[in-house]
C-alpha cells in the first residue's frame, strides 16, 4: 500500500527536490503540501511549491495549502542570499495561476490525521510552525499520525545558521521543542546532510549531463546555492537535506544504516544558542529518549535514487 504523506515546506532549493521526490515515488501518495514562514518571502514558497507540482505532473491532484506567515514567537530572517530572491536561483520567479486550497494548513493537517487515524505521515521540511499550531488544535496528534519525519537541528555538531543552529530549529525554536517534545519524530539532521548528502563538484557534472525537465530544474533550483558555497567555503558543492529526508521516507528504512533514540530538547531562548537542539546521545539527562535519530545513510543509493528521480521520475528503481 502507498505511504499517505503530507510535505510541510518552505519552498525554495532543495524543498523542491523533496517535493518531486515525494511526488514521482510510486510508494508515495502525495495527500497536500503545506507551507510554512521560512527561506524566502512567503509568497515565493507557494509559487515555488505549485511549481514543482506542475513540473511533477501533479499539480491537479495534489493541494497547496498556505500556513503561518510568521514563527509563532521571534523574528526570523530569510536566507535570500542561500537561494536567491525567490528561492529558485537568482531569476526565476514561477507564477502558475494556481489557486491555494481552502483552508489553514495546520487544520489542513489536523483534519486529515483526524479523517484517517494512523494513516497520515508528515514530512517536515521547514520551519515546525504549522505543526506545532496543529498539536494546539489536536493534542492528541501524536495517536492520530503514523510516522513523522523531520530535517532539523544540529546534532552534536555545529549549525548552517548559527555555530549553535540549524536554520530551521532557529526560525522558530518554540515550535520546533514543541515538536520533539510531543511527536514521535524521525529526525535527519545537518550533520548528517554534510557527511552523507553532499554533493560534491563531479557528482554535480554527472547530474548537469541527465537530459530531462527533472534535472533542468534541478540546475535552476540550485545554481544559487553552488555560488554560494564557492564564495563561502571555496567548493563547487550542494547539501540535500530536504531530499534526503524524503529519500529515508521513501526508502522505508532501506537507505537507512544506523540510528538510535535519544531525548532531543530545543533551546527557544534569544541570543547565541537559539535554535539549539540538545540530543543526549550519553544518556544523562532524565528526558524521555523517544526521538529516532538517523545517525548514517548508504550515500550511494541515495545518490542513486537522486540521478534516477532526476533521469526518469522513478527514485526507486535500481539504476
Amino acid at each position: 500500500m502507498s505511504r499517505r504523506v503530507i510535505v510541510d515546506t518552505d519552498t525554495a532549493g532543495d524543498d523542491t527536490q523533496a517535493i518531486l521526490l515525494l511526488a514521482t515515488a510510486d510508494s508515495v501518495e502525495l495527500e497536500a503540501v503545506t507551507i510554512a514562514a521560512g527561506n524566502v518571502e512567503f509568497d515565493y514558497h507557494v509559487e515555488n511549491a505549485k511549481y514543482t507540482l506542475e513540473v511533477a505532473d501533479a499539480a491537479d491532484e495534489v493541494p497547496v495549502y498556505e500556513g503561518a506567515r510568521r514563527p509563532l514567537v521571534k523574528d526570523h530572517e530569510h536566507v535570500s542570499h542561500i537561494h536567491g530572491e525567490g528561492g529558485l536561483g537568482g531569476d526565476f520567479f514561477p507564477d502558475t495561476g494556481i489557486d491555494s486550497a481552502e483552508g489553514f494548513a495546520p487544520d489542513a493537517i489536523v483534519e486529515a490525521a483526524r479523517e484517517s487515524p494512523g494513516e497520515i505521515t508528515l514530512c517536515c521540511i521547514a520551519p515546525l510552525t504549522n505543526v506545532a499550531l496543529a498539536l494546539r488544535r489536536e493534542p492528541n496528534l501524536n495517536e492520530l499520525l503514523d510516522e513523522v519525519w523531520v530535517m532539523g537541528g544540529a546534532v552534536n555538531t555545529l549549525g548552517n545558521d548559527t555555530p549553535s543552529a540549524e536554520y530551521n530549529f532557529w526560525v522558530d525554536p518554540e515550535a520546533a521543542k514543541m515538536v520533539m517534545r510531543e511527536l514521535d519524530v524521525t529526525l535527519v539532521d545537518w550533520g548528517l546532510t554534510v557527511r552523507d548528502a553532499t554533493f560534491e563538484a563531479e557528482f554535480l557534472d554527472r547530474l548537469e549531463s541527465i537530459d530531462s525537465e527533472y534535472a533542468e530544474f534541478y540546475q535552476t533550483a540550485n545554481e544559487q546555492v553552488r555560488r554560494f558555497s564557492q564564495k563561502r567555503y571555496g567548493e563547487d558543492t550542494t547539501t540535500q537535506p530536504d531530499s534526503l529526508t524524503a529519500a529515508c521516507l521513501v526508502a522505508d528504512d532501506g537507505l537507512i544504516t544506523e540510528s538510535s533514540e535519544y531525548f532531543v530538547d530545543v533551546d527557544e531562548r534569544e541570543g547565541m544558542t537559539r535554535g539549539y537542539s540538545l540530543v543526549d546521545e550519553l544518556g544523562i539527562t532524565d528526558g524521555d529518549p523517544r526521538t529516532r535519530v538517523v545517525e548514517s545513510v548508504d550515500e550511494e543509493t541515495f545518490r542513486e535514487m537522486f540521478v534516477r528521480m532526476l533521469a526518469e521520475g522513478a527514485p526507486e528503481k535500481p539504476l
